[in-house]
């Protein structure tokens, strides 16, 4: 009696494993059947936007559009510009006695800005405006070994018996760009082209003379030298994906000084970060 009970009871225990088995079927789709019931196996993502500070995760991201119209911006890091300086005295780059002393190293003067913070607003997928706020670089490498002195009405200067390994001369501006950005459909890469053109003001913060010399060592000077203030002139950038080429004109004077009118900056060189 105990035997066919056992044996019975092994049948049952078999039979309710196989129909488990049959009943509970899982396919490649990720569908498991179970007691007829379709029960579907849930999958979730989730991402953070930090210049829009939308969570995907609170919204159907299928119903939201590509590049919508709407406002755009934050904290950044873009618009990395490095290149190299050039001095135009009234139109020409040979510069006039005037501005002689300030004959600098075409290949060792240099620029170089980014932005830290924009605001804008796009219209369409390919059209929008932004505003941005960074910091501007400007460096020129001096040939002549002399030392531009501090706190004088004028760009005064002063002949040094000794020859410097390094006599730069440079400047450092707050600059607040506004850019109109075009920019073609996305082709099979996923990438763009890109030109953006527009103003730019930028508001000093210091100028620096730096030397370095077998005699003195390292030594370094700050002072505003009588450079602009305020200065404003206009940008034109030309990209594919975020690598692009860019060019920097100012249309005031480099200098408040009377003796040095005529005398304007310009950049020029690579750009990283488009968006």
């Amino acid at each position: 009696m105990k035997s066919i009970l056992f044996t019975a009871l092994l049948i049952t225990v078999m039979s309710g494993a196989f129909l488990q088995s049959v009943v509970a079927q899982t396919d490649t789709s990720g569908v498991i059947v179970k007691d007829t019931t379709i029960v579907k196996k849930k999958k979730f993502s989730a991402s953070w936007d930090y210049r829009n500070k939308r969570d995907s995760s609170k919204r159907d991201i299928t119903t939201k559009k590509p590049y919508e119209p709407g406002f755009v911006g934050g904290i950044t890091l873009s618009r990395i510009d490095l290149g190299f300086s050039r001095l135009i005295d009234n139109g020409s780059f040979k510069l006039s006695a005037p501005n002689d002393f300030l004959d600098y190293k075409d290949a060792k003067s240099s620029t170089f800005s980014f932005d830290l913070v924009d605001f804008g607003y796009r219209f369409n997928p390919n059209f929008k405006i932004i505003v941005a706020a960074g910091f501007d670089w400007t460096m020129f490498r001096l040939k002549r070994n002399i030392t531009i002195q501090e706190d004088q009405s004028t760009l005064a200067y002063s002949n040094e018996p000794i020859a410097f390994k390094k006599n730069r001369f440079s400047s450092s501006y707050v600059h607040v760009p506004l850019s109109f950005q075009f920019r073609t459909k996305e082709n099979d890469r996923g990438k763009r082209v890109y030109f953006v053109v527009g103003p730019e003001v930028s508001f000093l913060l210091n100028g620096k003379v730096k030397q370095k010399s077998e005699e003195r060592g390292k030594e370094k000077f700050r002072d505003d030298y009588n450079l602009q203030s305020v200065r404003y002139g206009g940008t034109v950038r030309l990209g594919y994906g975020s690598f692009g080429i860019f060019s920097k004109y100012y249309f005031n004077d480099m200098f408040e000084t009377a003796a040095q009118a005529g005398l304007k900056n310009m950049s020029f060189g690579v750009t990283l970060g488009l968006n």
